[in-house]
C-alpha cells in the first residue's frame, strides 16, 4: 500500500489483522522517537495523525484530540504516563543501536540490552507518555 498517497477510506478497507493505535500528546515526537530507536519507518505525519511501519506491521498514532468523539478519549489521563502495561516489541530491531538512539534524545532505558533465555537480544526503553518500546533481535550462534 502507498501510505503517503492512499485515502483514508481505501486504507481502513485494506486494514486486516491485529491494528495498533497508539494515542499520543504529541504525534512528531512520538513518531521521531519511533523512527529513531526503532528504525520504523514514518508516513502522512502531521501534527495529528502519522502511520508507522516496521518490518511489514502497520500501526497509526493519533493526537488525543482527534479522539474527542472517541469513548476512550475519556479515560485517558491529564498528565504522567499513560502506556503502563503496554509493551511494545519491535522484533529484528538491534537494540544496542537503539539504546544508544533512546539515550542520546533523552529517554529512561528500562532494560539494558541483555541475551535471554529464549534466543533474543533484547532491551526496553521507555517513551515520553510510559510505552514500553522494547527492541529484540534473535542471537544467532
Amino acid at each position: 500500500m502507498e501510505y503517503e498517497t492512499v485515502s483514508p477510506e481505501d486504507m481502513g478497507r485494506a486494514l486486516r489483522g491485529i491494528g495498533v493505535n497508539l494515542l499520543t500528546r504529541d504525534v512528531p515526537r512520538l513518531a521521531a522517537i519511533l523512527a529513531a530507536v526503532t528504525g520504523a519507518r514514518i508516513f502522512r505525519q502531521s501534527v495529528d495523525f502519522a502511520v508507522v511501519e516496521h518490518q511489514g506491521a502497520v500501526m497509526q498514532l493519533h493526537r488525543d484530540p482527534t479522539f474527542a468523539g472517541n469513548p476512550i478519549y475519556g479515560l485517558l489521563p491529564e498528565s504522567g504516563p499513560r502506556g503502563a502495561g503496554a509493551q511494545l516489541y519491535f522484533f529484528g530491531t538491534d537494540p544496542d543501536a537503539g539504546v544508544q538512539q533512546a539515550r542520546e534524545l533523552g529517554l529512561m532505558v528500562l532494560e539494558d540490552p541483555r541475551d535471554k533465555p529464549h534466543g533474543l537480544r533484547e532491551a526496553t526503553v521507555l517513551s515520553d507518555e510510559g510505552y514500553a518500546l522494547t527492541l529484540a533481535k534473535a542471537i544467532y550462534d
